[in-house]
């Protein structure tokens, strides 16, 4: 939407607006969905929603229904959703924000057939109940007897300050993707909305307890076996290196690309830029690689370094102290990611290649860190011990 039409259209009183947005999906021949139903013969019934970052939300509920206790149902807006990851169901913002029917729908779901609710992101479950009011809508369905959780995904709890603080090379530390002063409120509100709702509350990355210090790590979930292979890791003259910039920002892509650059025209290594290439393809390019470069601007690691040490490969990242403390406590190992940052790139790589048998040996490991804290079982765990079952 335009910002202009934008800020027009946020003077028209609510009910005005869901008549008009319904009355568009009408003359469209759209048809609210009726809300998802889990298997209510099992003890617990959890709904997880509305964004399904990086499918974590699907994920999250396929892990805990390997307990036997549990059925789950994810839910992502389609707008939120451009990567098509798996979910049970798929809405439009526009239905949610504005169908009146749907909103009751979903909530007379919930009451019924539902024990747990866990919201994503600060994300309004219920669209445009309330306007949006997240407090109304949590204590909606506290009131009809279900628990209600939170699980932090990243920027939405990630305070823009305190980043920028404790870390030289932070993404807010520029304006190339979202002005951190913009951002600061928004993420501000969020986190104080957390506390004044006092739920369980969950972190996908280690990084995020920085920001809720109460919140459990929850860890994000990838399929090791999609992720496996056997192919040798740095037998090539010229060790392979690539380079996925689906943020570049995030990532560092604009400090990445002279470095590598450079030891690629030294003929020290082949450096590959991965663009626009599917995730289920991606398992074959990490199994020609010998090195992945992740994110290097975050202080933390998150699917797509879980997804290079699941095959086997050397991943670098710049992860801060305090991460690799918790992971490793929670893995009983360390963190197979060398400790990397935009001014040590080069001369990791130059190291790489002249102690190949000392990465080949980290590198080996990693799909065990996976299987024991980013496959499923442990933040299952996480969710029945801290949510599900208590």
């Amino acid at each position: 939407m335009h910002p202009v039409v934008e800020r027009a259209w946020k003077l028209v009183p609510k009910p005005m607006q869901d008549a008009i947005a319904s009355g568009v999906d009408r003359a469209r021949g759209v048809t609210p969905p009726p809300a998802p139903v889990p298997d209510t013969s099992k003890r617990y019934r959890m709904l997880v929603g509305p964004v399904n970052y990086a499918g974590q939300g699907y994920r999250w509920s396929r892990a805990v229904e390997e307990s036997g206790e549990v059925s789950a149902r994810n839910f992502v807006h389609v707008d939120n959703n451009p990567l098509q990851y798996k979910a049970d169901y798929l809405v439009t913002w526009r239905t949610a924000e504005h169908s009146r029917a749907w909103q009751k729908d979903m909530i007379d779901t919930i009451a019924r057939d539902y024990t747990h609710v866990l919201i994503e992101a600060c994300y309004p479950v219920l669209g445009g109940m309330f306007k949006g009011d997240m407090r109304k809508q949590v204590a909606l369905m506290r009131d009809a007897g279900v628990k209600v959780g939170i699980v932090g995904h990243g920027t939405d709890v990630r305070l823009p300050s305190t980043h920028m603080k404790n870390d030289e090379w932070s993404y807010f530390h520029n304006d190339v993707w979202v002005p951190a002063d913009l951002l600061e409120p928004v993420v501000a509100a969020n986190l104080q909305l957390i506390a004044d709702l006092d739920v369980p509350t969950f972190v996908s990355t280690a990084g995020l307890l920085i920001d809720v210090p109460d919140a459990h790590f929850l860890g994000v979930v990838v399929d090791p076996d999609k992720w496996a292979n056997e192919e040798p890791l740095l037998v090539r003259d010229r060790i392979k290196v690539v380079h996925a910039p689906t943020n570049p920002n995030l990532k560092g892509t604009l400090h990445i690309e002279p470095i590598a650059r450079k030891l690629h025209e030294e003929g020290l290594i082949e450096y590959v830029e991965i663009k626009g290439v599917p995730n289920d393809e991606m398992p074959r390019v990490f199994a020609d690689a010998d090195v992945v470069l992740d994110q290097f601007r975050t202080n933390d690691y998150g699917v797509g370094a879980c997804e290079t040490m699941a095959s086997g490969r050397v991943v670098l990242a710049h992860v801060s102290p305090e991460v690799r403390a918790e992971v490793e406590r929670n893995a009983g190992m360390p963190l197979p990611i060398p400790e990397t940052t935009l001014d040590t790139l080069e001369e990791v790589l130059r190291d790489i290649a002249g102690r190949r048998d000392h990465y080949r040996a980290l590198a080996a490991t990693g799909p065990e860190f996976v299987r024991r804290l980013h496959s499923g079982d442990f933040s299952r765990d996480v969710l029945m011990r801290h949510f599900l079952a208590v």
